[in-house]
């Protein structure tokens, strides 16, 4: 036993030269390694420092966290477009006319509207499939509430500086027309949805107002500021050819890049 012990100590002081009692931070930090990854040669300084940030000392100087931020997949703070629904969950319709198709087409123009005015935006979802197919993490048998979840998630994953959930309404009373936009009770919610609720009147020469949206799960999760658009209602003809067709749907795409414009140069 005392001949095994010596020789247990003799590998420990090959591997950790100095004190084999105490090892330093960045010691304990490389026995956390895999074996192949504490040699410096095959771990170049840049990924150990994206890998593990919190060690600032490991050149012997201060490291500020915002140098670091360029090595993130998302360098900046995004506008996030929700596009609503999706896959099984076709959203409201009429006859063959989907909510999920329509948020699909108006979000991509968002998207390429923004992006043309050099502001970094991200779309949840880019072809027809539901977003609780994403989520292996919210246990639940409810797909409508793992699809909630995964939209409220990503604004917590990547930095978000807003969320747009983009909607169709619909109305027992086919007269109603309009965008309409739901805020959360705070303060730069409420401002983001009056620029934006502004540019849809003008569009639909309407005179309608924001709305709370206490009962919206995306509202009340979100940690940013987040609006919902309903960008018009499916049950009214007129606003149902606007919404169908390239040209309306390119006319509600830049009210809504308006009114986010509009809000961020605000602030």
């Amino acid at each position: 036993m005392i001949k095994s012990a010596g020789v247990c100590l003799l590998l420990l002081t090959l591997v950790l030269p100095g004190s084999v009692t105490e090892a330093s931070p960045v010691k304990k930090q490389a026995l956390m390694l895999p074996a192949h990854a504490v040699h410096p040669k095959v771990m170049p300084a840049a990924q150990l420092m994206f890998e593990t940030p919190e060690s600032t000392h490991s050149s012997g100087r201060e490291i500020d966290q915002s140098q670091l931020k360029h090595l993130h997949p998302f360098a900046h703070d995004v506008v996030l477009i929700d596009v609503g629904h999706g896959g099984i969950d076709g959203g409201t319709s009429h006859g063959d006319i989907l909510e999920k198709d329509i948020n699909l087409a108006i979000s991509r123009r968002l998207f390429m509207l923004l992006r043309k005015e050099g502001y970094h935006a991200v779309l949840n979802r880019d072809a027809d499939y539901e977003l609780s197919d994403d989520n292996r993490w919210h246990r639940s048998s409810s797909r409508h509430r793992r699809d909630l979840s995964q939209r409220k998630q990503l604004s917590s994953e990547i930095p978000t500086k807003l969320v747009v959930s983009v909607h169709v309404n619909w109305g027992k009373n086919a007269s109603k027309r309009g965008g309409i936009v739901l805020h959360q009770s705070e303060g730069r919610s409420t401002l983001l949805a009056e620029t934006i609720q502004e540019q849809l009147n003008l569009v639909y020469r309407s005179n309608n107002g924001i709305m709370v949206g206490k009962p919206y799960y995306l509202l009340n999760q979100t940690q940013v500021p987040a609006v919902i658009v309903e960008t018009g209602f499916l049950s009214n003809i007129e606003d149902r050819k606007l919404l169908t067709s390239r040209n309306g749907q390119m006319m509600i795409a830049e009210a809504i890049a308006d009114g986010i414009i509009s809000y961020l140069t605000a602030l």
